[in-house]
């Protein structure tokens, strides 16, 4: 990766160079706001019949909905990877499709309607998948983004008409968004965007990312991801028990080395903690022996956080703090154009 340049950061040819990355973040918001419009109608008509004996998901968020659901779905819930559907899976059962193109989804319908299964897709209304998946126990959601996060609060909402799930409220997750893209606009200068900090942090760092519960979890391996593709360099997301030995083997720095003499690349951790206030005993407990093993290891400590408001809430905003901090991280190591050509 090329030197980092902080001065990127507030430079407006750059960040005007760099629309194309932050715009679709800033836009997340309105692209919810969008599909839970296109959806209305569809979610209507959901009506809660006899409890099914399970969920299947298939499609790109299917995880995120097993990881909101988990704790108080009343029927079991799979989220699928592979061709077709498990065998066991029949007219007793839901089976959720989050749109997507290639042979698993169609795959995944056409066994959902050979069994009999109660179908809830996710697709734009004029495509192969919507027109395939077309039958009196389809519920289509139609889909004017096919941004897949968009795609999973939806579902949830229709999920929640099936009295399987809580609320979600897509106007309330949406603020949300909107607000972090407040927070973390192109004009706010470093020193009141918490992205550009965040990538000040990072940039010549190696990051380490911990998410205390199952959702900060999945957050933080959303945003590893994206700070790979900003970066082209390792971004690690995983469990204390993988973390804490990498902090331990990390020596302090040294006081007396001279930071104008040219060192051998050799980039420290830096430990990210995605904190959403849903973790329990264990996971404070891990945070505590993370936070004890960067100290003494002189390890910086970057906290991406939001405690309050719905599950979704939480996730939608730590998500997307991290996602544009990974966008900055790009801009100020010059990756822009390469990330455009990809």
């Amino acid at each position: 990766m090329p030197e980092f340049d902080d001065g990127l950061l507030d430079d407006p040819q750059a960040l005007q160079d760099a629309d194309g990355l932050l715009r679709p973040l800033a836009e997340a918001g309105a692209r919810l706001r969008r599909e839970s419009d296109a959806a209305r109608d569809a979610l209507a008509l959901v009506t809660p019949d006899a409890r099914p004996r399970a969920v299947v998901a298939v499609g790109p968020e299917a995880r995120l909905l097993r990881a909101v659901l988990e704790p108080t779905c009343p029927v079991p819930f799979v989220a699928w990877p592979n061709l077709g559907l498990p065998g066991w899976v029949g007219p007793l059962d839901v089976v959720v499709v989050l749109g997507g193109a290639g042979r698993t989804p169609s795959a995944t319908v056409s066994e959902a309607l050979r069994r009999g299964s109660r179908l809830i897709v996710t697709a734009p209304e004029d495509s192969p998948l919507a027109r395939q998946a077309s039958s009196r126990a389809t519920t289509l959601l139609p889909s004017r983004t096919s941004d897949p996060l968009c795609g999973a609060i939806t579902t949830l909402m229709a999920l929640h008409a099936l009295q399987l799930a809580g609320p979600a409220d897509p106007a309330a997750i949406a603020d949300a968004m909107d607000e972090v893209a407040t927070r973390c606009s192109l004009s706010r200068d470093i020193a009141g965007n918490p992205a550009k900090k965040n990538a000040l942090e990072l940039a010549d760092g190696q990051p380490l990312i911990w998410g205390g519960s199952v959702l900060a979890a999945r957050a933080s391996r959303r945003i590893a991801e994206a700070v790979r593709g900003a970066t082209g360099r390792v971004a690690l997301s995983a469990d204390a028990g993988a973390l804490i030995p990498i902090l331990a083997e990390t020596r302090p720095r040294d006081p007396f080395e001279d930071p104008f003499e040219e060192q051998p690349v050799d980039r420290r951790p830096v430990l990210v903690v995605i904190e959403d206030g849903l973790g329990d005993e264990a996971s404070d407990e891990s945070r505590e022996i993370l936070q004890s093993n960067a100290d003494a290891a002189d390890v910086h400590v970057v906290t991406i956080e939001h405690t309050a408001a719905s599950t979704m809430e939480r996730y939608a905003t730590v998500l997307q703090e991290g996602l544009f901090s990974a966008a900055y991280l790009a801009i100020g190591g010059g990756r822009v154009r390469a990330l455009a050509n990809r």
